[in-house]
């Protein structure tokens, strides 16, 4: 299968997370919206769908290391039961620089790949409801498509509840 190579107009950071998205074997191509969707509430209205079908990406920073949290955009995190749930002495919110060093992309376009390195990551099971779900393409103005399965699979995250 011969990998298609990203458009030439999206973002560099965009470009990152296409082929991250086609070295995984994730066919949905990144979306650039007309205006930054850095909510998912934003997100879904640009989009047209349920709020919960967008995959927020929440970076936190957790016994010393980044923590992804990708969570379902009708989902607040609960830190402290997430925390509880995986043993964790501690989940804070990363600050911007923490979430540009440990991402590459800046706060409201997390994407779930395409990051300098792979980040420790936690799925929100309740994402598992929706037949396809959005989440961020690097930048505030992009978005792509995908499965629960994919999200598990190219995050190689571990699924936990997460209110």
């Amino acid at each position: 299968m011969t990998e298609t190579p990203a458009p030439v107009d999206l973002p560099t950071r965009s470009r990152l997370v296409h082929d991250a998205l086609r070295a995984s074997g994730i066919a949905g191509d990144i979306v650039v919206l007309p205006d930054a969707a850095a909510t998912a509430a934003l997100a879904a209205a640009a989009l047209g769908v349920e709020v919960g079908a967008i995959a927020n990406s929440l970076v936190f920073w957790s016994d010393g290391e980044p923590l992804l949290v990708m969570t379902s955009g009708a989902h607040r995190v609960d830190t402290a039961a997430l925390a509880e749930r995986l043993g964790r002495t501690k989940i804070t919110r990363a600050t911007p620089e923490q979430v540009r060093d440990a991402t590459g992309q800046a706060i409201g376009g997390v994407a779930p790949t395409g990051h300098p390195a792979p980040l420790t990551t936690i799925v929100d099971e309740d994402l598992a409801r929706y037949a396809e779900i959005w989440a961020a393409g690097g930048t505030p103005h992009t978005v792509f498509p995908l499965t629960y399965d994919e999200l598990v699979r190219l995050t190689g995250g571990t699924v936990a509840k997460v209110d």
